[in-house]
């Protein structure tokens, strides 16, 4: 059974999209507040994870939980309901919306204001009357982040929030991530850059086939990569041999 500190758990998930099956009897928790990374290649399950928790799969087995709440037949829109704020790897910015209508849609009540939402990225506050097909990739992230803060959100789903980016856009991101963590916001983050997302978070997860095969703390993997990178040539060579396959 889930902790009562526990925000989010899912106890032996088996889920995908229609009968196909991408995650294997995957379990994990995370508390109020804490930060847990999800490693690993292209390809073994962490975006449909993500989706997972989400509400935007498959269940085909196991249990999630979010709160004290049984959320495993919760489609996606009442997690968001339950304080579950998604970045997808896609963005999904519309281009015939501004700026301000992306944080208007869905928007609720809370700390999370528009005007607070322009503090933590004044970029935005710039352009809030540009159009998605106006912004920059890097604006694009950051509207996609704004947008999934203006739910007032207790856990943040943040899918390969880097990928393609600037290292200037990669370091704001980091200091608004650490902002949102110090408001007590859970996070859960996907990540291919192993030491990035270890220096960001409390533990992590490494999936191979859809299964955790690693779970340890952040800080120990940072100073003993070995677990990891084995991990990590392990995925490699399942990826080769089913391109040959």
């Amino acid at each position: 059974m889930p902790a009562m500190s526990d925000l989010l758990t899912l106890e032996r998930v088996t889920a995908g999209y229609g009968a196909t099956v991408i995650l294997d009897e995957v379990s994990l928790s995370l508390g109020r507040g804490a930060a847990l990374a999800v490693l690993g290649r292209n390809g073994v399950g962490k975006t449909t994870l993500m989706r997972t928790i989400a509400g935007q799969t498959d269940l085909h087995g196991g249990r999630v939980t979010i709160g004290d709440r049984d959320a495993g037949r919760m489609p996606a829109w009442m997690r968001a309901r339950l304080g579950v704020g998604y970045v997808p790897q896609e963005r999904e910015i519309f281009p015939s919306l501004t700026v301000l209508e992306h944080l208007d849609v869905g928007a609720r009540a809370g700390a999370w204001t528009t005007e607070a939402l322009f503090e933590l990225f004044p970029a935005l506050a710039n352009r809030r009357r540009h159009f998605g097909t106006q912004l920059s990739g890097g604006e694009q992230q950051m509207l996609a982040v704004a947008r999934a803060l203006a739910l007032q959100p207790a856990l943040l789903l943040l899918d390969e929030p880097f990928e393609g980016l600037a290292p200037a856009v990669v370091h704001t991101l980091v200091d608004v991530f650490g902002a949102v963590r110090r408001t007590g916001v859970s996070i859960v983050l996907a990540e291919q850059h192993a030491r990035l997302a270890l220096g960001m978070t409390d533990e992590a997860i490494a999936l191979v086939r859809g299964r955790v095969v690693l779970r340890a703390p952040s800080r120990e993997l940072l100073e003993r990569p070995a677990p990891l990178e084995e991990v990590l040539a392990v995925q490699q060579r399942v990826q080769s041999s089913d391109s040959r396959g």
